[in-house]
């Protein structure tokens, strides 16, 4: 990314999550001051590259298995800046017919995915838009407004590592109306970071953790496996269902797990 293009809207005087992650998993659509950030998120939390590439691989082992299980179509909530591995290119080498519009609030994801998609995207099967995921109602009107979804057909709702940057107990409603939205024998997948089940140098440096992204626009909600676990409504979880993020239906299980990124897939059911 040209280092002095900066879209409208966008914040340098903070750090912003979506950007840090890009920075954390190598990309460039990022800053100055988010790069400083995260210099010191990696004193707080040395493994944090670790597990950024570690939800990273989890939402691409995830969009497969929605597609190999028959769902072609992805709404990506909070999709951030794309980077390698992102979920129309995974989806693609799968069923080239597959289907993905990204939603996201910053404007440095949602300009960096336009000229993502316009240079190797298909118009007609991938679109971004800038929205709120806050506002259930809006962002589903918006996204099968573009055309590019069926809404006769199920869809694969996305929310990796994105939930924990959404503050607040009236989440678990704003959920609950996208699982509602969806068709039924649709999917929801969703990683987010908790500090249930982490003990140790691992649960210290979360906390770590916590307090710098207090000095970021975008401060985190670690949130208990339970109420993590509440998001999922009465979906069908998968096997192995909510586990770290590096176990689940883990290629190569000699990769290092942490215990504080959680993730899972569950499916709606028919009737």
């Amino acid at each position: 990314m040209d280092p002095e293009f900066v879209p409208e809207g966008v914040d340098l005087e903070r750090p912003n999550a979506a950007r840090i992650y890009d920075w954390a998993l190598g990309g460039t659509a990022n800053w100055a001051v988010d790069r400083e950030f995260g210099e010191q998120l990696v004193k707080a939390f040395p493994l944090i590259r670790t597990g950024a590439r570690a939800n990273r691989a989890f939402l691409g082992r995830a969009v497969r298995y929605c597609v190999e299980n028959g769902v072609t179509q992805f709404l990506d909530l909070g999709s951030g800046v794309p980077t390698v591995g992102n979920v129309h290119e995974i989806a693609d080498d799968v069923d080239s017919d597959s289907r993905c519009v990204y939603v996201d609030n910053e404007p440095v994801a949602v300009a960096h995915a336009k000229i993502l998609l316009e240079k190797g995207g298909d118009p007609a099967r991938h679109a971004v838009i800038g929205g709120d995921l806050r506002d259930a109602d809006d962002v589903w009107e918006r996204a099968f407004d573009t055309g590019v979804l069926d809404p006769a057909k199920p869809v694969a709702l996305l929310t990796v590592a994105v939930l924990h940057f959404v503050p607040g107990p009236e989440l678990g409603g704003i959920i609950a109306r996208y699982r509602r939205l969806l068709p039924a024998g649709s999917f929801y997948v969703l990683s987010h970071v908790t500090m249930s089940g982490v003990e140790g140098d691992e649960l210290e440096q979360i906390q770590r953790v916590v307090k710098q992204y207090d000095q970021s626009s975008t401060p985190a909600s670690f949130r208990d496996r339970e109420e993590i676990l509440s998001f999922f409504g009465d979906f069908e979880l998968v096997e192995p269902g909510l586990v770290p993020v590096g176990a689940w239906r883990l290629d190569d299980p000699g990769s290092p797990t942490l215990n504080c990124g959680i993730g899972g897939v569950a499916r709606k059911p028919a009737f």
